[in-house]
């Protein structure tokens, strides 16, 4: 069965990925109260200023629950580059592709606006994320280790270069 896709903000959606998030970044990772504080604060910051012609807001909804989501804010889209925020699939609907559907819709987003690039943070060691990101153009162009989240992370960011995309299309 294919998953609903919704677009843009829906009662209950700001508190859905803030719970994903948690409950799988503790279960994994081992991630303390300040990440879900973390998430919970940015992601209703996002959600209080969401823009439908700048941010974009994916959540993939599969068997009545949150099947995975993926965020662009495009408040600095101009300058420092659209942020792709929040991507997860949940534990039980990992590969099923609905992670390579949210990532296209994210970026075909920011194509279709014009962004010049995209970028994220994620931390090493998600291994399947990254290759979704580097199969989609993503390029490793930073990384250092950082103690946050009650752990020491080896943290990365990756950035897709659209100008470059479109010419070679």
């Amino acid at each position: 069965m294919e998953p609903t896709i919704l677009k843009g903000y829906f009662p209950g959606v700001v508190g859905q990925i803030t719970e994903a998030h948690a409950l799988y970044y503790h279960a994994q990772w081992g991630f303390d109260v300040s990440f879900e504080a973390q998430v919970a604060r940015e992601m209703a910051d996002f959600a209080a200023g969401f823009d439908p012609g700048r941010d974009g807001l994916w959540a993939a909804r599969q068997e009545g629950r949150l099947a995975g989501a993926i965020a662009i804010d495009g408040r600095h889209a101009q300058t420092a580059g659209a942020r792709l925020r929040w991507f997860i699939v949940t534990p039980e609907f990992q590969g099923a592709g609905i992670g390579r559907q949210l990532i296209h819709r994210a970026v075909e987003f920011c194509r279709d606006r014009g962004y010049p690039k995209i970028y994220l943070w994620t931390f090493e060691g998600l291994n399947a994320a990254r290759r979704l990101y580097e199969t989609n153009g993503f390029s490793l162009c930073e990384e250092h280790a950082v103690a946050q989240w009650g752990q020491l992370i080896r943290e990365q960011k990756f950035e897709m270069n659209l100008r470059l995309g479109k010419e070679r299309r």
